[in-house]
């Protein structure tokens, strides 16, 4: 029979500080100094606490069988085909709670972006446009505005309404460069309203940012804030002539 994958045959390791029913009453303190002791404790720790972060509850007797069957080279009271099915079922649970529980917390952040956006909205100084994007100046400039084939050089930082900052040029030490096209609805709008020289704080609803889904380090439905200073409109390159 085939191994199962390593993730789901390595939860025995769990149980082996103290499955023994025998040696329960009578646990030895845990000594962590050779190599192999420490690697089966990072090992065991690292996958209990994936265990918990799941919230899945572990038989531990079977678990305990399972471990000491398989070291003792027994066959699997499973069959491979059983296996498969069982473990299966298991993952589509699984994915099912986790895309419950995103969808939960992105519901709650919308709540919370919503009521956010209701209340900035009637800050002195925010102006709202019809999109729903809402922006404050900072410091006026004087100079040209993008159009959406431009490419600009930009100073910004983003932060979550929290407070948490999750990209900043000034923290990479110089400013970036973007096609205006090419960016989040919010920041194509916002540009093009800009002048070279405007500073400007940005309130961007996730319809205009990342919208439900997010990125790896924005929740789903995040309203977005962003300082953003203007600072250059690249100049486009002239067509090569024909020879």
């Amino acid at each position: 029979m085939k191994k199962l994958p390593l993730v789901t045959a390595m939860c025995a390791v769990i149980a082996l500080a103290g499955c023994n029913k025998e040696e329960a009453s009578v646990k030895k303190e845990l000594v962590l100094e050779t190599s192999e002791q420490k690697v089966s404790y990072l090992i065991g720790q690292n996958l209990g606490s994936n265990m918990g972060q799941d919230k899945f509850e572990l038989d531990m007797d079977a678990m305990v069988a399972g471990l000491e069957e398989g070291l003792a080279g027994k066959e699997s009271r499973i069959s491979e085909e059983d296996a498969r099915a069982v473990m299966m079922a298991f993952q589509a649970e699984q994915r099912a709670k986790m895309e419950a529980a995103q969808q939960e917390e992105a519901q709650k952040t919308l709540a919370e972006a919503q009521a956010f956006l209701a209340e900035n909205a009637t800050k002195e100084g925010v102006v709202q446009t019809e999109s729903g994007l809402q922006y404050k100046e900072l410091k006026a400039g004087d100079g040209a505005t993008p159009t959406a084939s431009d490419t600009v050089v930009v100073h910004y930082s983003g932060t979550l309404l929290d407070g948490t900052e999750f990209d900043s040029s000034h923290k990479r030490g110089k400013p970036a460069e973007f096609m205006v096209g090419a960016l989040i609805p919010g920041w194509v709008e916002a540009l093009q309203l800009m002048q070279v020289g405007d500073e400007w704080e940005l309130y961007v609803p996730a319809d205009l940012a990342y919208g439900p889904g997010g990125t790896p380090n924005i929740p789903g439905n995040s309203t977005l804030i962003f300082k953003m200073e203007l600072l250059d409109i690249k100049a486009k390159e002239a067509p090569a002539e024909a020879k």
